[in-house]
């Protein structure tokens, strides 16, 4: 014992030390003070013996109980386990307790809020009738605005917008005037809808009345949409016509602005009855001026597009007729426009008679071109043939049928003067004066650039040279005398444009045919002779023709070719 204490590290001892002054071992330290030193040396050896001793002791019991032992260490273990699971259990129910404090305050706002509702739900159950006929509002609405009841639905209306304005805050309220302003759209549509109609003042008065008390435009813009409304209609009218037909397409859109544009202005001046844009063009509410003349502008447009396509003169008149009278009617509402109608039907009657004269030329030409210059019996009609008690009617010379190109010619001349004299107007006289010299002078130009550039045999060129002839004496003056029928004085500004045929005449004058030009019943004569010559036999018929002087102012009437020559007269 003393060796072990004697081993041990001052550190040791001292540690030894202390522990024996602990409380728990001052009855030790008290005995060994008592002893004696021999005591004292020997009571290490002591302590090691009971040490020894005990130690066996221990070991025996802890032999003979070591199932115990055993047992108490997995004792042990297992409540170290649990109690560290424990502890881990308690800081999650720490740190869960905010949780739940938070999860009772929001059950109890739930609560109240489930509260509220339930009270809410109990009253909406007492107002439940009343409720559900408020909410049929809009349905009830849509219903009379199908069945046309307007007066009904726009106090339907009101009664919303009241309650709207009562009640802002209320979603119901605010989402049923909501419903409430989209079956009023559907009138406003339903009501402009009836004005792009056929209807009447009195049917006009009440639609005007119902968007008065929607008050979804100004009164400017009420005007304004009025009249959109109108022409609307009117152009629906006008698109329902057939434009393939440019006459039947005039004649329709002549007859709707004569009748309803009249009507329209008269409704609009009568429900309007403030407005002064008939009698004041510079007023800035002059509304209705504007959009009559909008309209008169697009009728006029129109007719300068679509006269050009009629192709008979006619026709052209019977327009002129109904625009006139159209213009006349209008004129008791301020919008007489006879006065602007002049320029659009000359300048369509220009362009017919031009394009039927081009197509005279254009004929003779062809004509010309493929003509064989064979001699043809000459055609006569004794005096009782011809309608003497018709002295107003102009028959081309039945001479010309032996000369194709010219007969052609004055068919077409024929028909482009038939086609102006049902509406000539005074104002182009001298104008298609000078575009039939024009084609006369086509007629005049071909003859001679035929002659400079065909070679023919002498019988060939005594034939041409008779085609001339004709031409000068009986074809120029035959026109002039047919455009004097369709303008008192006219023949004598034809005639006297003698120099659209200088170049033929010279070609005459030159020429070494001994017959006198102004003797055409010798130049049948000879014709008849070279046909003979040329082995055509044919019975000639010697008719004294008028000469231009002596014919009255007649209507021309187209001559009738044969498509090929006769043999017997």
């Amino acid at each position: 014992m003393a060796t072990e204490i004697g081993e041990m590290s001052p550190p040791e001892t001292t540690a030894s030390l202390l522990s024996l002054a602990s409380a728990s071992q001052q009855p030790y330290v008290s005995e060994l003070l008592s002893f004696t030193l021999d005591r004292l040396h020997k009571e290490p050896e002591l302590l090691r013996v009971d040490a020894e001793r005990i130690q066996r002791q221990m070991q025996e019991v802890a032999v003979g109980n070591y199932r115990a032992f055993i047992t108490a260490a997995d004792a042990l273990l297992a409540i170290r386990q649990e109690v560290s699971s424990i502890d881990k259990h308690l800081e999650s129910l720490i740190g869960e307790v905010p949780k739940l404090t938070s999860g009772c305050t929001e059950f109890i706002d739930s609560a109240e809020n489930i509260l509220e509702k339930r009270k809410m739900n109990q009253a909406l159950l007492a107002n439940h009738s009343i409720l559900l006929d408020l909410l049929e509002i809009p349905q009830l609405m849509d219903t009379c605005v199908r069945n046309g009841n307007f007066d009904e639905a726009l106090d339907l209306e009101a009664f919303v917008s009241k309650l709207a304005t009562m009640h802002p805050k209320l979603p119901v309220i605010q989402a049923l005037a909501a419903e409430v302003r989209q079956t009023t759209q559907s009138l406003l549509s339903q009501l402009l809808q009836k004005l792009r109609s056929n209807i009447q003042l009195p049917e006009c008065l009440r639609i005007i009345g119902y968007l008065r008390r929607i008050g979804v435009f100004g009164e400017y813009e009420m005007r304004l949409q009025f009249l959109r409304c109108r022409e609307a209609w009117l152009t629906g009218i006008l698109e329902d016509l057939d434009q393939k037909n440019a006459y039947e397409y005039l004649k329709g859109m002549i007859n709707c602005h004569r009748m309803h544009l009249f009507d329209v202005v008269n409704q609009y001046r009568a429900i309007f009855a403030d407005d002064t844009s008939g009698s004041e063009e510079n007023y800035d509410g002059g509304l209705l001026f504007s959009w009559a003349m909008h309209q008169i502008t697009s009728h006029l447009k129109t007719l300068k597009i679509m006269l050009p396509k009629i192709t008979e003169g006619g026709s052209l008149s019977n327009i002129l007729d109904q625009c006139m009278y159209c213009a006349m009617g209008l004129g008791w509402v301020g919008l007489d426009f006879r006065g602007l109608l002049p320029p659009l039907f000359e300048e369509a009657v220009l362009n017919l008679f031009s394009k039927n004269m081009s197509t005279a030329v254009e004929n003779f030409q062809l004509v010309l071109d493929s003509h064989r210059w064979v001699p043809l019996p000459s055609v006569g009609f004794p005096s009782s043939g011809i309608n003497d008690d018709s002295k107003d009617d102009v028959t081309p010379p039945s001479y010309l049928m032996e000369h194709p190109p010219l007969a052609v010619f004055i068919n077409g001349v024929s028909a482009a003067l038939n086609e102006l004299r049902p509406c000539a107007p005074l104002s182009l006289k001298n104008v298609i004066a000078l575009e039939l010299i024009k084609g006369l002078q086509a007629v005049s130009d071909s003859l001679l650039r035929y002659n400079t550039t065909r070679m023919l045999r002498l019988n060939e060129s005594n034939l041409f040279l008779s085609l001339c002839r004709a031409f000068v004496e009986v074809v120029f003056p035959h026109c002039a005398t047919c455009f004097g029928r369709c303008y008192p004085g006219g023949a004598s500004i034809v005639m006297d444009a003698k120099s659209a045929y200088d170049g033929l005449s010279r070609i005459l004058a030159a020429s070494s045919s001994p017959e006198p030009s102004n003797k055409l019943a010798k130049t049948i004569s000879i014709d008849a002779t070279s046909a003979s010559e040329n082995g055509v036999t044919s019975q000639v018929e010697e008719k004294h023709v008028e000469s231009p002087n002596e014919k009255e102012e007649n209507s021309p009437i187209p001559l009738q070719i044969p498509e090929t020559p006769p043999h017997e007269s």
